[in-house]
């Protein structure tokens, strides 16, 4: 079995499990179009989720934007506009300072 994500206007809004055979005769005139993804990653990224969005031109199912702030990368990763610190401590992000600030 597989999984499908239906993507309608570039987003996610339904994800389904059948083997391939299902679409042979599946009738869906609902507006859309289903493209397979994978649990473990290994097609299209990663695996697609209801709200991520679909890249058509790269193949690749992205995450929803977790900030405002924050920068879709070359590798169609979401980066904040400041590294998370590497100092070994917990932190969380902060949106109004743009800024890691550690959990106490």
């Amino acid at each position: 079995m597989a999984h499908y994500a239906r993507v309608v206007s570039g987003t996610v809004d339904k994800i389904i499990v059948a083997g391939a055979p299902f679409f042979d005769s599946f009738v869906d005139d609902s507006p859309g179009e289903w493209i397979e993804t994978s649990l473990t990653g290994s097609i299209r990224k990663q695996y697609a989720g209801v709200g991520y969005t679909y890249d058509a031109s790269n193949d690749v199912f992205v995450q929803p934007k977790p900030y405002p702030s924050w920068n879709l990368d070359g590798s169609h990763d979401w980066q904040p506009p400041t590294a998370y610190p590497d100092d070994g401590n917990l932190h969380r992000w902060n949106e109004d300072t743009t800024n890691w600030v550690e959990v106490v």
